[in-house]
C-alpha cells in the first residue's frame, strides 16, 4: 500500500517532455512525494501489480495503449481498485471522456495543461485519496472486532463513529436492509440531526426517498459484486435550498466470517471547484473585455437556431455590425478608452433586443446579434435601423460618442444553411455597406455587384500604391528584459492613402491575401526590412534584429527561400539580424514543404518566430517539430494580466513551454508598469509595446534607439549605494 506520509503519484506518458512538466508540478503538491514516471503503459502495468499510487495521471492517446484500456486495466487489479484517476487529453470531444468514464476515470484535464488546474485537482484527489485510505484503516479496525460479543461489537462502533466524525466528508454505512448502521456528525448535520437518531433508521430518513432509491440500488450493486463503485458525481439540495455537488464512492464492509455486512458511503463536497470549471467554461466561450458571447458560442446558437428551423418552420436574422469610426477614436484616446467604448457598445446592443436574442462580440469593433423567430425580412430591417439609430445617438450611454455602424444582413434558411456560411455571408453584406460610405445596412444577396466593384477598385488602388511607393514600414522596439538594451524591432506595414491617409493593415491586408497582392506587397516590406537593417548598422545604430511577418500564402507557394536570399544578398544585410514572424495557422497543417522550407531559411542563419502565441492551438505536438527561436505571447493575454488570473497562468504556461523547448519568449502589448514587472518576475525574455514606443518611422525609430541606449548607459553608470559608501 501506498506510505500515508509520502503519496505516490504515478505518471504515464509517451511524451518525456509531458513527463517531466507533470513530474515537476505534481512536486509542488508536498514536500515529500513519491513521483514514478512511465513512457510504456505496459511497463506501469507490471509495476502496479506489486505497489500501490495514491493519483496516476495518464495521457489518452499512447501508441501501445489508450487511456480507456490502461485504466480498464488498472482498475482490474485490487490494489488500485480506488485510486483516483486524471486522463490527460487534447481531445474535447465528449467521447473520449465517456469511455474514459465507462473504465473507471475520476477526472480530466486538456493539454496543455493549465498549471493553477492541474495542481488544484491533484491536490483535491490527493486529499480524497488520504481520507479513503483512512476510512479503509479505519474499517477493518471496526471489521476485525466483529468476531467479538455484542456488547464489543457495539462500542467498537461507537469507537469508530467517533473517529470518523473528525473527518470532513459525509460518511455512512448501511446494512443489507437499507438501515443506517452508523453515520458520522458532518452527514447528520447537514439535514439538522445527531447521528444517533438516525442509526437503525431507513435510508430514506438521511437522504429522503430520491437519492435513497438510487443510493439503495448502488448498495446492491456493491454486495452483488463485492467491489467498491468508483466516485460519482451527484448535486444535493441542502435544506436552505442550495445545491452543492459531491463526490460519492461506496466500499463494502465485511463481518467477521468474511460476508458484505454493509456498505460505506462517503461523500466529499466539490462544489467550489465545479463553480470554477464552469468559470473557466464560461471563459472559453465568452470575450473578456464585454462577457458577451464569443464567435465560438455564437456558432453554436446559429446550429441549434438552424436545426429548430429544420423540425419546424423558424426562420431568423444574423445581424453583423462593424463599428464605423471606432480605429479613429482608439488612436486618438488610446486602448483604454476604446476598450470602454467597446463594453458600452455592448450594454447599449443587450439593452436593445433583451434576453430573446444573442448579442455576440466577434472580435476587435465587430458584433453580431441572432435575431431569432422573424416573421419576413421586415422584422430584420427594423432591428437593423433601431441598432443604426441607438449608435448614431447622443444618449448617454455611449458617452456622446457617435460611433455609428455599416450592418451585413442575411437571412436562415434563405441564405444559408450553416453558421459559417452565414457568418460569411452577413460579412460580405457589411462589407457593401461599409463601401457605401459606413452608417447604413444591407440584406445580403447572392449577386453582391456593388461590393465587387468596390473591391476591385481597392485592389487596383493597391497594385497602384506599390508602383507609386506609398507603402511605407514603421518600426516597433523589442526590449531585453536582463539588460534594458534594444535588440530589434518589428517591421510594421502601413500604407499612406493619397486620400484617405494613413491606412492600418486591418483596413487592406485581407483584401490583399484573398486577391494575392499580399505576395508583391511581403516581398517589397522584407526588401525594405533587409534594406532599413543594413543601412542602420552601417551607421552604426549596432546590430539590430528586424522581424518582418510572413503570410501563409508565401509559404504555400514555393520560392520562400529565393525570396529571403536575394533580399539578403541585394541589400547585405546580415541573415542573423533578420527574423520572420509566421502564425500558427502555419504551422498546423504539418506541411513537409513548410518543414523543409524552415529549415532551410535556418541554415542562412535566419531566426524564426511564431507570432500572436497562445491565440491558436499551442501544442507541444506541433512547436517542437519546427526549428523556431521564439514565441510571441499575444498581447491579448498581456492586457489581462493584472485582472485576470487565467491569463496569467496561460502567459506562465508559455514562458514554461517555450523555456523547455530552449525558445526565447516575448510578450507583445506590453502598455503598462505593471505588466512589465509581472513578465519579468515570471522569466519573460523580450518585450514590446506602448509601455515604451508605438511604431514609428524608420528615421524617428533610430533617433529613439539612439536615445534609449545613452540612458540606459547613463543609468549602469551611476554608483550604486556601496560604492558611495566606501570601504566602511
Amino acid at each position: 500500500m501506498a506510505q500515508e506520509l509520502m503519496p505516490t503519484i504515478l505518471i504515464i506518458d509517451d511524451s518525456s517532455t509531458n513527463r517531466r512538466i507533470y513530474s515537476r508540478l505534481a512536486r509542488q503538491l508536498e514536500s515529500n512525494v513519491n513521483v514514478r514516471s512511465f513512457e510504456n503503459p505496459t511497463k506501469a502495468l507490471d509495476w502496479l501489480t506489486e505497489h500501490t499510487a495514491d493519483l496516476i495521471i495518464t495521457d489518452y492517446k499512447m501508441p501501445m495503449m489508450s487511456g480507456a484500456a490502461l485504466i480498464t486495466a488498472i482498475r482490474a487489479n485490487s490494489l488500485n481498485r480506488d485510486v483516483p484517476i486524471i486522463v490527460v487529453t487534447a481531445y474535447s470531444d465528449q467521447q473520449y471522456r465517456l469511455t474514459s468514464l465507462e473504465a473507471g476515470a475520476t477526472d480530466f484535464l486538456l493539454s496543455p495543461v493549465d498549471h493553477v488546474e492541474f495542481l488544484a485537482r491533484a491536490r483535491n484527489l490527493l486529499k480524497l485519496r488520504t481520507q479513503q485510505l483512512q476510512i479503509l484503516r479505519r474499517a477493518d479496525f471496526l471489521e476485525s472486532t466483529l468476531s467479538a460479543k455484542e456488547q464489543l461489537l457495539r462500542e467498537s462502533r461507537e469507537a469508530l463513529a467517533q473517529v470518523i466524525d473528525t473527518v470532513p466528508a459525509m460518511i455512512s454505512a448501511t446494512d443489507r436492509e437499507g438501515r443506517c448502521v452508523f453515520v458520522n456528525a458532518h452527514q447528520a448535520a447537514f439535514i439538522g440531526k445527531l447521528p444517533g437518531d438516525l442509526v437503525g433508521q431507513p435510508i430514506e430518513v438521511l437522504l429522503g426517498e430520491e437519492r435513497a432509491h438510487i443510493s439503495r440500488r448502488l448498495d446492491q450493486l456493491v454486495v452483488m459484486t463485492g467491489r467498491a463503485i468508483p466516485s460519482r458525481e451527484e448535486e444535493v439540495q441542502a435544506p436552505n435550498g442550495d445545491v452543492r455537488i459531491y463526490l460519492t464512492s461506496k466500499a463494502p464492509l465485511y463481518d467477521g466470517s468474511g460476508d458484505i455486512a454493509s456498505v460505506l458511503t462517503t461523500s466529499i463536497d466539490i462544489t467550489e471547484r465545479r463553480h470554477a470549471e464552469k468559470r473557466l467554461q464560461h471563459i472559453a466561450s465568452h470575450d473578456s473585455l464585454t462577457g458577451l458571447p464569443n464567435r465560438m458560442m455564437l456558432r453554436d446558437h446559429l446550429r441549434r437556431e438552424l436545426a429548430r428551423g429544420r423540425r419546424g418552420d423558424q426562420h431568423f436574422a444574423l445581424h453583423f455590425i462593424d463599428l464605423d469610426r471606432f480605429k479613429a477614436i482608439n488612436d486618438a484616446h488610446g486602448h483604454h478608452r476604446g476598450d470602454e467604448l467597446l463594453q458600452r457598445v455592448a450594454r447599449a446592443l443587450t439593452g436593445l433586443v433583451g434576453s430573446t436574442h444573442i448579442v455576440a462580440r466577434l472580435g476587435g469593433d465587430e458584433f453580431a446579434i441572432l435575431q431569432p423567430d422573424i416573421d419576413g425580412p421586415e422584422d430584420a430591417e427594423r432591428l437593423a435601423q433601431a441598432i443604426l439609430h441607438l449608435l448614431n445617438s447622443d444618449e448617454d450611454s455611449l458617452e456622446a460618442l457617435k460611433i455609428g455602424a455599416s450592418i451585413g444582413v442575411t437571412l436562415a434558411p434563405l441564405d444559408g444553411t450553416d453558421p459559417d456560411e452565414l457568418l460569411k455571408n452577413s460579412d460580405q453584406a457589411m462589407y457593401l455597406a461599409k463601401s457605401l460610405g459606413g452608417g447604413t445596412w444591407r440584406f445580403f444577396a447572392a449577386d453582391m455587384r456593388p461590393r465587387a466593384s468596390q473591391t476591385a477598385q481597392l485592389q487596383a488602388e493597391m497594385r497602384g500604391a506599390l508602383t507609386r511607393r506609398e507603402f511605407v514600414l514603421f518600426y516597433q522596439p523589442q526590449i531585453d528584459l536582463r539588460s534594458n538594451k534594444v535588440v530589434g524591432g518589428e517591421a510594421l506595414l502601413r500604407w499612406q492613402h493619397p486620400q484617405h491617409g494613413l491606412l492600418m493593415p486591418a483596413s487592406f491586408l485581407g483584401l490583399a491575401e484573398e486577391s494575392g497582392l499580399i505576395v508583391p506587397i511581403n516581398e517589397w516590406a522584407l526588401n525594405e526590412a533587409c534594406r532599413q537593417g543594413a543601412l542602420w548598422e552601417a551607421e552604426g545604430l549596432g546590430e539590430l534584429r528586424i522581424a518582418v511577418n510572413l503570410s501563409p500564402i508565401q509559404f504555400r507557394r514555393q520560392g520562400v527561400e529565393s525570396l529571403v536570399k536575394d533580399a539578403l544578398r541585394t541589400t547585405g544585410f546580415r541573415p542573423t539580424s533578420l527574423e520572420l514572424e509566421v502564425t500558427e495557422g502555419i504551422l498546423l497543417g504539418h506541411d513537409e514543404q513548410i518543414v523543409t522550407q524552415m529549415h532551410v531559411l535556418r541554415s542562412l542563419g535566419v531566426t524564426l518566430s511564431v507570432d500572436d502565441f497562445g491565440t491558436g492551438y499551442s501544442s507541444l505536438s506541433y512547436i517542437r517539430r519546427f526549428p523556431l527561436h521564439r514565441l510571441k505571447i499575444d498581447r491579448s493575454f498581456v492586457q489581462d494580466l493584472g485582472s485576470d488570473p487565467s491569463a496569467l497562468a496561460i502567459v506562465r504556461t508559455i514562458i514554461d513551454l517555450g523555456h523547455i523547448l530552449h525558445l526565447q519568449v516575448l510578450a507583445e502589448g506590453v502598455e503598462e508598469e505593471s505588466q512589465l514587472a509581472l513578465l519579468r518576475s515570471e522569466g519573460c525574455d523580450e518585450v514590446q509595446g506602448y509601455y515604451f514606443s508605438r511604431p514609428i518611422p524608420a528615421d524617428a525609430f533610430a533617433t529613439w534607439v539612439s536615445e534609449h541606449e545613452r540612458a540606459n548607459a547613463d543609468v549602469a553608470s551611476r554608483p550604486t549605494e556601496s560604492e558611495h559608501a566606501g570601504p566602511g
